[in-house]
């Protein structure tokens, strides 16, 4: 994901899922998480971290929101830190986080290394097993989607909101607007539903997916990413 300054919504959008576990992971293994929303930095906020901290080419993944009743909220973390190592190993970028956090798994005891006003602090994080209803909207992100929320008084209509750049979804050909009807020729009415398939789905096989695009209905398949 872009750090330009032009591209940190999209880089927000993108990543404002939990830290999970990356798509190399062994599909039968449970997924990690840390609860939060995270983002990249700016270039603007690289210097500023580089200059503040003396850190040279200033890098990090900012915490955006710490989850209530998450590993991140019982370790000590805030919004706003900046994790800056994962067990001493630099986090220059999100997806480096999520690579290491699935190297490591759900249950296990890791060190994170903080940057904050005050300087640097490392807090221990005990990592959990990731939540069905998160898991299946990080599988979307996997393949390269994020469907927005349905307004609350119209009917729920799962369209997407987001395609990620050079992701599988982009190359099959999925369009912002798409309204999803299914996922491996399981009907999802609901966002719940949604949800439930998306997690049920594997990041290791190709996904299918039923959609409305105006008046058509296609099938699309998104290759494993």
């Amino acid at each position: 994901m872009s750090a330009r300054p032009g591209g940190l919504v999209r880089a927000l959008v993108v990543a404002f899922l939990v830290v999970a576990v990356a798509a190399s992971v062994v599909d039968a293994a449970p997924w990690a998480w840390l609860g939060v929303r995270i983002r990249d930095l700016s270039e603007q906020e690289q210097d500023e971290i580089a200059s503040r901290h003396g850190i040279r080419e200033g890098f990090g993944v900012v915490i955006v929101e710490v989850m209530e009743g998450t590993p991140a909220e019982q370790a000590g973390l805030k919004n706003g830190d900046l994790v800056v190592a994962f067990e001493e190993r630099p986090v220059t970028e999100t997806r480096v986080l999520q690579r290491l956090i699935a190297a490591a798994g759900a249950g296990r005891d890791v060190r994170l290394t903080v940057l904050r006003a005050e300087g640097r602090r490392r807090l221990d994080v005990r990592l959990a097993t990731m939540p069905r209803p998160v898991l299946g909207e990080r599988v979307a992100a996997e393949f390269g989607f994020v469907v927005r929320e349905p307004e609350p008084t119209g009917p729920a209509i799962l369209a997407i909101s987001v395609i990620i750049r050079r992701s599988p979804a982009e190359r099959a050909g999925l369009e912002v607007g798409d309204v999803i009807l299914q996922v491996n020729e399981r009907a999802v009415p609901t966002r719940d539903e949604l949800r439930e398939a998306l997690a049920d789905a594997s990041v290791e096989t190709p996904l299918t997916l039923t959609i409305r695009r105006g008046v058509n209905r296609l099938s699309v398949v998104l290759k494993a990413p």
